[in-house]
């Protein structure tokens, strides 16, 4: 049956930024899938556990802006679970500043979190893949400005296009392993990192004005994008981004 195909029951995945916004929604996807899942994030991913209980969702605390915790992550999920299937990408952090003005100190931070971690941690989970000879599936999560420049976000839009790019390299060399991995460039979504934006009466406007939905898109507008991704209905996708956007990159 084709819906099998979507099923994630027996799979193991890791999931960072679990605590709010698209890393939870993602989560409760896959555990209505089927799958266990460890979130990582900064803080504790509490509400996530209580949404989906003890028994599908656990959750260790990290600081993604250094390399320290990969490791640490990769060997929990494996001795929680037994082995690992999935890894979700989703942790990413913003600054907003002119390009004029723009410090070195919110670079770093923006491309250490967005980018470098997010390779080393896709790298530590294709090791395991392959030791388990299983392969698996990795998805990051991208945006809208792995397409476009924005606006007072040069680090945010350089990470960004970063990870829309080495999807494809990782894509290319893993795939003869099994392993499938992709992306999801999410739209305009309403989350903490939107929040300066949709307070912003006017901004919010022009936003809504070019999305052909005329919404935000929210947490559950991603989740089947991800169950697919993760599933084997997505065997013979690789190093693609898919935009989950309403409509704005075709307008």
């Amino acid at each position: 049956m084709i819906l099998d195909m979507f099923s994630l029951k027996g799979k193991v995945a890791v999931v960072t930024g679990s605590d709010t916004g698209l890393g939870q929604g993602i989560s409760r996807a896959f555990v209505e899938a089927g799958a266990k899942v460890l979130g990582v994030s900064r803080s504790a991913s509490k509400a996530t556990q209580e949404m989906l209980g003890e028994e599908n969702f656990s959750y260790v605390t990290a600081d993604l802006s250094t390399l320290e915790p990969v490791e640490m992550i990769i060997n929990t999920a494996v001795e929680k679970y037994g082995r690992l299937d999935i890894l979700v990408n989703n942790a990413g952090i913003i600054k907003r500043e002119d390009s004029i003005d723009f410090s070195v100190d919110n670079w770093d931070l923006v491309m250490n979190v967005n980018c470098r971690t997010l390779f080393f941690l896709s790298q530590a989970a294709a090791r395991q893949f392959i030791k388990q000879n299983s392969g698996g599936k990795i998805i990051s999560v991208a945006s809208m400005l792995s397409y476009q420049g924005g606006i007072r976000v040069p680090s945010y839009t350089a990470s960004k296009s970063a990870v829309k790019g080495i999807t494809m390299t990782m894509a290319n060399e893993w795939a003869k392993y099994g392993i499938n991995v992709n992306a999801i460039a999410p739209g305009y979504m309403a989350t903490n990192n939107t929040e300066a934006l949709r307070n912003d009466e006017k901004r919010s406007a022009d936003i809504l004005e070019r999305i052909p939905a005329g919404r935000w898109g929210t947490p559950d507008d991603l989740m089947g994008a991800a169950v697919f991704l993760a599933s084997s209905a997505s065997d013979y996708v690789n190093g693609f981004t898919l935009a989950v956007d309403g409509g704005w990159l075709a307008r």
